[in-house]
C-alpha cells in the first residue's frame, strides 16, 4: 500500500511539473503576442523664445606710456577717476563698477625689445561695468568717445573688451516653453495617429532637452533666443 501511495506522489509530482512548464510557455507566448501588438510613435515638439538681455558685463580698457613710472602711474589713476565719473554721469552706481587689474610693461627688460622705443614703459587699466541696466550700457557706449577728449581711448575692437550681455531669467520661463514644446509634439503625434489610421493613446516615455541660449544675430547680441527641443513617445491604439 505504501508503494502504490508513493508511486502515486510521484505521478502527481510528475504531472504537477509539466502543467507549470505548459504554462510557462503559454505565459510566455501571451508576452510575446502583446508585445508585438504594442505600437508606439516618438515626436518631438521645438519651443522658441526670444528675450532681452537682463545682465551685461562692459570692460573698458586704455593703455598709456612714458618713461618715468612714477609720473605714468600717477597719470592713469587720474584718468581712472576720470573714467569712473564718465560712468557715474551717465547713470552708474558705484555698486556696478570696478576697477580691474592694470598691468605695467617694461619694454627694456624684454630680451627682445629695441633700444630706440619711443617710451619704455607702457600700463594697461581696465574698469569693468556690471550691470543688470543693458539700455544703460548702450547709451553709454554710444558717447564713449567723449573720453578721448582727455587722452582717455577706450580699446573696442579686441576680444578682451568686447560687451558680454547675458539672460538670467531662464528658470521663470522654463515651465511654460517645455508644456508648449510638450503640446507642439502632440500636435505631431496626433496627426501621425490619424494619417496612420489610429488612436493617440497615453504618453509612454518622455524626455526634455537641454535648453540653449544665443544671440539672435551679430549685430543684435542683447536679444537673445532660447530654444528646447522635448521627445515624447505615445502609444497607439486601432
Amino acid at each position: 500500500m505504501n508503494k502504490v501511495s508513493n508511486f502515486n506522489i510521484v505521478i502527481a509530482a510528475i504531472c504537477l511539473s509539466i502543467g507549470l512548464i505548459s504554462l510557462g510557455f503559454i505565459l510566455k507566448g501571451a508576452a510575446l503576442d502583446i508585445k508585438g501588438m504594442e505600437r508606439t510613435v516618438q515626436v518631438k515638439g521645438l519651443a522658441e523664445q526670444e528675450v532681452l538681455a537682463d545682465t551685461v558685463i562692459w570692460p573698458l580698457q586704455f593703455s598709456d606710456a612714458d618713461n618715468n613710472l612714477e609720473a605714468l602711474v600717477s597719470r592713469v589713476e587720474g584718468k581712472n577717476d576720470a573714467v569712473i565719473a564718465f560712468l557715474k554721469l551717465h547713470g552708474f552706481d558705484a555698486e556696478e563698477i570696478s576697477t580691474g587689474s592694470q598691468s605695467i610693461i617694461d619694454k627694456q627688460a624684454r630680451e627682445y625689445g629695441s633700444e630706440n622705443q619711443q617710451f619704455r614703459y607702457i600700463v594697461r587699466s581696465n574698469i569693468i561695468v556690471y550691470s543688470n541696466a543693458p539700455d544703460k550700457v548702450k547709451n553709454a557706449l554710444s558717447k564713449v568717445s567723449q573720453l578721448a577728449k582727455q587722452n582717455i581711448a577706450i580699446v573696442q575692437d579686441n576680444y578682451e573688451t568686447r560687451v558680454e550681455y547675458m539672460f538670467t531669467g531662464l528658470n521663470d520661463i522654463k515651465p511654460a516653453m517645455v508644456q508648449e514644446a510638450t503640446e507642439k509634439a502632440r500636435e505631431v503625434a496626433t496627426k501621425f495617429a490619424k494619417d496612420s489610421n489610429s488612436k493617440l493613446g497615453k504618453i509612454k516615455t518622455a524626455r526634455q532637452g537641454q535648453f540653449s541660449i544665443s544671440d539672435r544675430d551679430s549685430n543684435t547680441p542683447q536679444i537673445k533666443n532660447i530654444r528646447v527641443v522635448t521627445s515624447v513617445e505615445y502609444y497607439l491604439s486601432d
